[in-house]
């Protein structure tokens, strides 16, 4: 309990260094960042070194991180064995144009363990891995048009991004979404893309059924995170398996993130076999990655010895420093080391389900394995539509995210946590300490 009660609030003083550092940001950033994932109101907390499940700010503080750079860094930050490794080969070279052992090595072990991926090709990201995945499916059945589930993130590729996060404005009939675009995308990439609503089998049924003969693919994750990790209903994934084998539709699963549930892949427990699936995050061993992989037969549609009908280039794609990071800190991630980690979500699941009855606030957990959500409504989720019309909720996100920070705990503002394998009680302990007080200074 050696975390319990630390307040962590310097950031906040008018002479922080992360003030100073994001206004001298915002004149050579747009924004002040890189990404639109790490924005915080009124300004972010900037980061000085990590170590194991702790990180340092500029103001010389200690948090616990329970983002773990969204999910990737499966064995917290620096883990003695990757850095080791890393050292290694950056003395030997950090990118050639040629082929290096430890992407052969990295392809072999995934291959090894997800009985529904034959062969595999890195990328550099998320983002490319589901790109990759969709010009895959389309090479290999001749059709262009894509379906996926409403607002669904999947990187930012324009045809994954189509529905990302529409407005109510946009929506449309709730059996049959409105394809909805942000500025950035062309207007006939809508009339490419098909959505439908997650975990209504009957709706998705009828779109799928209307589009059959266009469809090159259904896009899913088993677990989408830009829904809260609203659990598929029992069945769902199973039908939508179904339906798309019937019609010759390949079945695509992003396990982007999901992947760390399980040892052998995010759809080996429901039985399914995707045609397709994209990887990234915790493959990488905290360096960029992705990979798209899948059958024998339909990973031919890259293979230059066949004419490669999707052309596959990349300076740093499956370049020795990722690849011999992402094979560390998979090989540290044992049938034994999921088992444990999934274990401690298990736990802190439980115990934050029973401080909400105690409290009878109204609030709720969702995730899986070793990925939790707080939401802070006690509203039904189903769906997107459920998940992001719970007002008062949105409300609540930064006042609680800002009292996790004070009590030392870094939280995502939309209510994603995770855990990484250098996490024990004390870590756990502190995550529900911090929950506990936090519900105690907001009002609902």
């Amino acid at each position: 309990m050696g975390f319990k009660g630390k307040e962590t609030v310097a950031y906040r003083s008018d002479s922080s260094r992360s003030k100073q550092l994001y206004e001298q940001g915002l004149k050579v950033l747009p924004g002040a960042n890189s990404r639109h994932s790490v924005t915080m109101d009124p300004y972010p907390i900037y980061v000085s070194s990590g170590s194991g499940s702790r990180i340092i700010d500029v103001e010389g503080e200690e948090r616990i991180d329970f983002i773990n750079n969204m999910t990737s860094l499966v064995h917290g930050h620096a883990h003695p064995a990757i850095v080791e490794a890393v050292k290694k080969q950056l003395e030997r070279g950090t990118a050639f144009a040629m082929p290096t052992e430890p992407e052969l090595e990295l392809a072999s072990l995934l291959v090894e363990r997800i009985d529904y991926i034959d062969k595999l090709r890195f990328c550099n990201s998320g983002t490319e891995a589901v790109m990759l995945a969709i010009k895959a499916a389309r090479a290999f059945t001749g059709k262009h048009k894509i379906a996926k589930i409403e607002g669904a993130y999947h990187g930012t590729y324009d045809y994954a991004q189509v529905s990302e996060g529409p407005g109510p404005e946009e929506w449309g009939d709730p059996s049959e979404p409105v394809s909805a675009i942000e500025p950035s995308v062309a207007p006939s990439v809508k009339s490419d893309v098909i959505v439908m609503p997650w975990n209504d089998i009957q709706a998705c049924a009828s779109i799928i059924e209307k589009h059959r003969d266009e469809l090159a693919a259904v896009l899913i994750d088993p677990l989408p995170a830009a829904l809260g990790w609203i659990p598929p209903e029992p069945g769902f994934l199973e039908s939508l398996r179904e339906i798309t084998r019937g019609y010759g539709i390949l079945l695509i699963s992003d396990e982007v993130i999901s992947f760390r549930v399980s040892y052998n892949g995010a759809l080996q427990e429901y039985g399914i076999k995707p045609d397709i699936t994209a990887l990234a995050k915790i493959i990488g061993g905290g360096f960029p990655v992705g990979a798209v992989g899948g059958s024998d037969e339909v990973m031919e549609v890259f293979d230059h010895r066949k004419g490669h009908k999707v052309h596959h280039g990349g300076t740093f794609n499956a370049n020795p420093i990722s690849m011999t990071a992402g094979l560390t800190a998979m090989k540290l991630m044992t049938p034994e080391a999921f088992d444990r980690l999934n274990e401690m979500g298990d736990h802190v699941r439980s115990r934050l389900n029973q401080l909400i009855a105690r409290r009878e606030a109204p609030a709720q957990i969702t995730g899986k394995g070793s990925l939790f959500w707080l939401h802070l409504t006690d509203k039904k989720m189903e769906n997107f539509r459920d998940f992001v019309s719970n007002g008062p909720e949105k409300s609540l996100f930064h006042s609680f995210s800002q009292e996790m920070l004070g009590h030392g705990i870094v939280y995502a503002g939309r209510g994603l946590s995770c855990l990484s394998t250098v996490m024990g009680q004390e870590e756990l302990d502190a995550y529900v300490d911090a929950v506990d007080a936090s519900l105690d200074a907001i009002s609902f």
